[in-house]
């Protein structure tokens, strides 16, 4: 039986999504150690893509296959009691056996929220980057048309050892700010690691004034990675939804 499900978090405390040898504290390794307490089966989750340490999700999609058949509500409900308070799953519903959350995925939405304003945003601290000084939203929004497309992003990542190609399409960056609160929507068919958050730190830089607009371009001619931006806190950073 093949559950697909969506996964909510605040990963605060968490060192990211996929399981680690090293550490428990994982959103893959909470999610396997309360579906295994549920129905005893020893599983192994399927996840659309996998956020960094302290990134959220609104919209995470995974999916599971259990050896026996289990009632869809009492899982997704029983599931949800063993799990830790700051992981949720919605949505669960049985799909065919050859669905799988990564490979089926066509796009994925990723916002950053960054608090422009000079005070800081106490109860939503966990969810956005308390940066605390207005940007020049202007040049900003035409760096991030230099973004989209299809193009090499080899600069824009931290891994230096990709097993697979590092060239994406990115089909939208959006800005949008509102009583101080500045969000950028990444719509992409998939994005390296940590590859949102330096396209952020980079358009930061833009908007400081620190960076050119047509700096973005030269990243993707050398493809360094030092020619990009800082990578943005992880703070600010939610995986909102995937696209199949």
């Amino acid at each position: 039986m093949n559950i697909r499900f969506i996964v909510q978090y605040d990963g605060t405390r968490y060192e990211g999504w996929q399981r680690q040898v090293r550490t428990k504290e994982t959103i893959q390794g909470k999610l396997e150690q309360a579906i295994a307490q549920v129905t005893g089966e020893t599983v192994q989750i399927q996840g659309a893509g996998r956020t960094d340490a302290g990134v959220h999700s609104r919209g995470q999609t995974a999916n599971v296959r259990l050896k026996k058949k289990v009632d869809i509500l009492q899982f997704e409900d029983r599931v949800n009691r063993a799990l830790p308070s700051d992981i949720t799953i919605l949505d669960s519903r049985k799909v065919p056996d050859n669905f799988h959350s990564r490979f089926g995925a066509r796009s994925k939405l990723y916002v950053y929220r960054i608090r422009t304003g000079s005070h800081k945003d106490v109860f939503h601290r966990r969810f956005i980057w308390q940066y605390g000084e207005k940007l020049d939203i202007k040049a900003m929004t035409k760096a991030a048309m230099l973004m989209e497309g299809t193009h090499d992003f080899r600069g824009f990542t931290s891994n230096k050892k990709m097993k697979t190609g590092t060239e994406r399409t990115v089909y939208s960056i959006t800005l949008e700010e509102s009583d101080d609160l500045l969000t950028l929507s990444f719509t992409g068919d998939g994005f390296l690691t940590n590859m949102v958050r330096i396209m952020t730190g980079t358009l930061v830089e833009v908007g400081e004034g620190k960076r050119s607009i047509q700096s973005v371009e030269n990243v993707f001619i050398t493809g360094i990675r030092a020619d990009a931006g800082f990578t943005a806190p992880p703070e600010g950073l939610t995986l909102e939804k995937v696209m199949y």
